[in-house]
C-alpha cells in the first residue's frame, strides 16, 4: 500500500514501518517524562525542602510548555522540515535532562523541566504528522493502534520506573537517576532519527507561515487558561485569586478567534484553522480524548499517592500497581487499531464504560479491602481499567483523525495533543486539590490514619469518574450522530 500523492514522497512497507518505529520511540520517551517524575516528588520535596506550589510545577510546569509548543511546531512541521524539528527536541530535552540531573536547587530543577517541556512540545506534533502522513486505510488503524499501546505502556509503566531508579538511586537522590535515564534513551533514539528515519516527503517551497499575532494570542490564552490549575494543590495557601486568570483567558480565547478568522479571511494560513472543527469526527473525537485524559493521568497520581502515603508503599511498589493497566491497554490497543476500521465508534464507547467500571472499583477497593491486600486488588482493578483504556486512545485516534488531509496531519495531531495536556493539567490539579484538601481538613478534625487517605482517594475519583463519564457522555453523542447521518 503506498500513501497518496498528496502525502509526501511514496515509501515502500519497510520504509513506513522504520519511520513508525522511530516516532514510536520519541513518542515513547516523551510520555514517559510526564508521568514517572510523579513518583519522585517526595524526594524532590526531602532534597530541597521545596514547598507544595514548587512541586507542582516541576510536574505541570513541563506540560505547561508542552500544551504551548504543540500547535506552532505542529504548523512549522506541517510546512518544514519534521526530520529536523526531531533532532532539535531531541537535543534539547537530552540537555535539559542533564540540567535537571544536575540541579543544586529547585529553582534550577523547574528551569530545566520548563525548557524539557518546550523540548517535548517540539517533538511530539512531528510524530503525529508523520503517521497521518505515510499511512493509510485499515494500515493507519494499526499504526496508531501500536501508537495508542506505546502511549499506555509509557503512562502506566513511568510510576514503575520512577519507583525503580529512586530505589537504585536512594530515597535523598535517586530523583536524579530519573532523569539521567533519559540520556542514553535520548542518544538512542536521535540515532534512529538519523539513520533509520526515512525522507517522507520533499521540502516545501516558499515562505514560511506562522502568523505572528495569532502565535502571541495563543501562547496568552493558553497561559491564562492552565495557570490557576498549576497552582492548584490543595493546601490552605494556595490563593484563590488565581481563579481570576479565567477571566483573562476568555478576553484572550475571544481576541484569538477573532483574529484568526480574519487571517484567514484574508486568505493567509492561520495558527489554527477553525474549519478543523466543521469536521464532526474531529471535532467529536478531540473533545472526548480531552475529558478522557482530565481522568487518566490523575487515576495513577492519585493511586500512587493512596499507596505511599496513606498504605505506605515504598515509590517502586505504588508504581508496579500500575503495570497490569500498562500491559491490558497495550493489548487491547493492538486489537482496537485493528477493529476500529469496521467496528468505529461502539469501540470506543465500549472501552469507556470499561474504564468507568475500572475507576468505580478502584475507589471501592481502597475503602473496603485491608492495607496488606488492598495493593494486589488495586492491581487487579487496574488491569481492568487498561484493557478499556486500549480501547479509547488508539481507536479514537484513528477516527479522530479520519477526514483530516494528510497535509495538515501535525496540525491537527496537535490540537489533539494539545487538549490531552489541558486534560492532564486540569485533572491533576483537580485531583490533586480534593485529595490534598481532603487530608488537610481531616487531619484536624477526628479522623486518622489511614481513614483520612481512604475518604481523600474517594474525593479525587470521583472527579475521575465524572470525566470519565463526559468523555462517554462526548462518544455516545457522536455515536448517535453518525447513525443518523447514514439513515440520511
Amino acid at each position: 500500500m503506498t500513501p497518496p500523492a498528496t502525502a509526501g514522497i511514496p515509501l515502500d512497507h519497510g520504509q513506513r514501518w522504520r519511520a513508525f518505529w522511530v516516532c514510536v520511540s520519541v513518542a515513547a520517551l516523551t510520555i514517559l517524562d510526564l508521568s514517572k517524575v510523579n513518583v519522585a516528588l517526595p524526594s524532590i520535596e526531602s532534597a530541597f525542602g521545596a514547598g507544595s506550589t514548587q512541586l507542582q510545577i516541576v510536574v505541570s510546569g513541563y506540560v505547561l510548555m508542552f500544551g504551548l509548543a504543540l500547535v506552532p511546531f505542529g504548523r512549522l512541521g506541517d510546512q518544514r522540515s519534521r526530520r529536523a524539528l526531531f533532532l532539535v527536541g531531541l537535543t534539547l530535552f537530552l540537555v535539559t535532562s542533564v540540567v535537571c540531573a544536575l540541579a543544586p536547587t529547585i529553582e534550577i530543577l523547574i528551569a530545566g523541566r520548563l525548557v524539557q517541556g518546550l523540548a517535548a512540545g517540539i517533538q511530539m506534533p512531528q510524530v503525529l504528522g508523520t503517521i497521518q502522513q505515510i499511512f493509510v486505510g485499515s494500515e493507519r488503524g494499526r499504526a496508531f493502534g501500536l501508537f495508542g499501546a506505546t502511549v499506555g505502556i509509557a503512562t502506566a509503566f513511568g510510576p514503575t520506573l520512577g519507583g525503580l531508579m529512586i530505589a537504585v538511586g536512594g530515597a535523598h537522590d535517586g530523583w536524579r537517576w530519573i532523569f539521567w535515564l533519559n540520556v542514553p534513551l535520548c542518544i538512542l533514539v536521535i540515532a534512529g532519527v538519523i539513520w533509520l528515519l526515512p525522507q517522507t516527503r520533499r521540502p516545501s517551497a516558499g515562505h514560511l507561515h506562522l502568523d505572528p499575532v495569532g502565535l502571541v494570542l495563543f501562547a496568552f490564552t493558553i497561559v491564562t487558561l492552565m495557570w490557576p490549575f498549576l497552582f492548584t494543590t490543595g493546601s490552605p495557601d494556595d490563593d484563590p485569586r488565581r481563579w481570576w486568570t479565567l477571566v483573562v483567558f476568555v478576553v484572550f480565547a475571544a481576541g484569538f478567534t477573532w483574529w484568526e478568522r480574519r487571517y484567514s479571511a484574508s486568505g493567509r494560513a492561520p495558527l489554527v484553522p477553525f474549519s478543523l472543527f466543521s469536521i464532526s469526527s474531529f471535532r467529536n473525537g478531540t473533545l472526548l480524548v480531552t475529558a478522557y485524559f482530565t481522568a487518566a493521568p490523575a487515576t495513577f497520581l492519585l493511586t500512587t499517592l493512596f499507596l505511599q502515603a496513606g498504605v505506605g508503599l515504598e515509590p517502586v511498589f505504588a508504581g508496579m500497581v500500575s503495570i497490569g493497566f500498562a500491559v491490558a491497554s497495550a493489548i487491547t490497543s493492538w486489537i482496537g487499531g485493528n477493529l476500529v476500521g469496521r467496528l468505529g465508534r461502539p469501540l470506543v464507547v465500549g472501552g469507556l464504560v470499561v474504564v468507568l467500571i475500572g475507576v468505580v472499583s478502584l475507589a471501592i477497593v481502597a475503602y473496603t479491602v485491608p492495607a496488606d491486600a488492598v495493593a494486589y486488588v488495586m492491581a487487579g482493578a487496574m488491569l481492568v481499567t487498561g484493557a478499556g483504556a486500549g480501547l479509547v486512545i488508539s481507536p479514537n485516534q484513528t477516527l479522530t483523525l479520519a477526514d483530516i488531509p494528510p497535509r495538515e496531519g501535525g496540525l491537527a495531531g496537535s490540537v489533539g495533543q494539545l487538549g490531552q495536556r489541558i486534560g492532564t493539567a486540569v485533572g491533576t490539579a483537580v485531583g490533586l486539590s480534593l485529595f490534598y484538601s481532603t487530608v488537610y481538613r481531616e487531619s484536624d478534625a477526628d479522623h486518622h490514619g489511614l481513614e483520612v487517605y481512604h475518604d481523600a482517594y474517594a474525593y479525587g475519583m470521583v472527579a475521575v469518574g465524572v470525566f470519565v463519564a463526559l468523555a462517554l457522555l462526548v462518544g455516545v453523542v457522536d455515536l448517535g450522530a453518525r447513525r443518523r447521518a447514514e439513515r440520511a
